[in-house]
């Protein structure tokens, strides 16, 4: 049941964060492909690969309902393979064969690539003592902190471009900004937490090592989507 309530509501998160990127890039490019449903599809076959090597593998191994909750529910809903099928099928009924073929293969070989490269990015992270770091008789948990960061950057930069391409009252954007910063903030932070949790560090014994890895990933991750917001507004 625990399962079923974390897929819900990642789920719903992930639907949320589906529509708002798809509705911007068609508002932005037009319709004249399926823009919205390929870069959420490639988006969300990164975040998969990546996320499936910190997630998995033994990185933790009780948060169960936790990474049900990333992978089944949120990229589950985030993605979407039956719009992208609906999509290239009223394409060939409007006799576009060549953006049909087109869609086809951008988004399978897209998605294909965008896995591996998620994968590869995961591995590397982790390569070295499972990504973490031993220093003064505690643990960096180095590799989670730069997943996290990546996510950050993601959200930073495509916020920043949607906002600038899709009108929005000023209410509307403080209210998307904040909900998405407080949401990733606080899971961003509750996986290092569950994660210290797994190593034996406990918050009656440790609180200062919890809190100041709690820190230290929030600081990054503000950082890192300041320098998303930074280069969106290039783009």
């Amino acid at each position: 049941m625990n399962q079923l309530i974390a897929i819900a509501l990642g789920g719903g998160f992930g639907a949320v964060v589906r529509f708002l990127i798809s509705s911007g890039l068609y508002q932005w490019l037009g319709r004249g492909l399926p823009y919205g449903t390929l870069a959420v599809n490639v988006i969300g076959s990164f975040l998969i690969g990546l996320l499936t090597e910190a997630l998995i593998l033994e990185r933790i191994t009780f948060s169960l309902e936790y990474r049900a909750a990333i992978l089944v529910g949120f990229i589950g809903a985030f993605t979407t393979f039956s719009t992208f099928s609906l999509e290239t099928i009223y394409l060939i009924e409007q006799g576009s064969l060549s953006k049909a073929a087109l869609n086809v293969v951008v988004s399978v070989l897209g998605c294909l690539v965008a896995v591996w490269i998620g994968l590869l990015c995961g591995r590397a992270l982790f390569l070295y003592s499972d990504g973490l770091w031993h220093w003064n008789g505690f643990v960096i948990p180095y590799g989670l902190l730069i997943v996290n960061a990546i996510g950050a950057f993601l959200i930073g930069i495509i916020t920043t471009i949607l906002l600038q391409k899709v009108a929005l009252p000023m209410e509307y954007r403080v209210t998307i900004m904040v909900v998405m910063l407080g949401v990733y903030l606080t899971l961003s932070g509750l996986y290092l937490m569950l994660f210290l949790i797994e190593q034996g560090y406990s918050f009656e014994a440790h609180s200062r090592i919890m809190l100041t890895t709690f820190l230290v990933n929030s600081l990054s991750c503000l950082t890192v989507i300041w320098a998303g917001f930074l280069i969106g507004k290039q783009i």
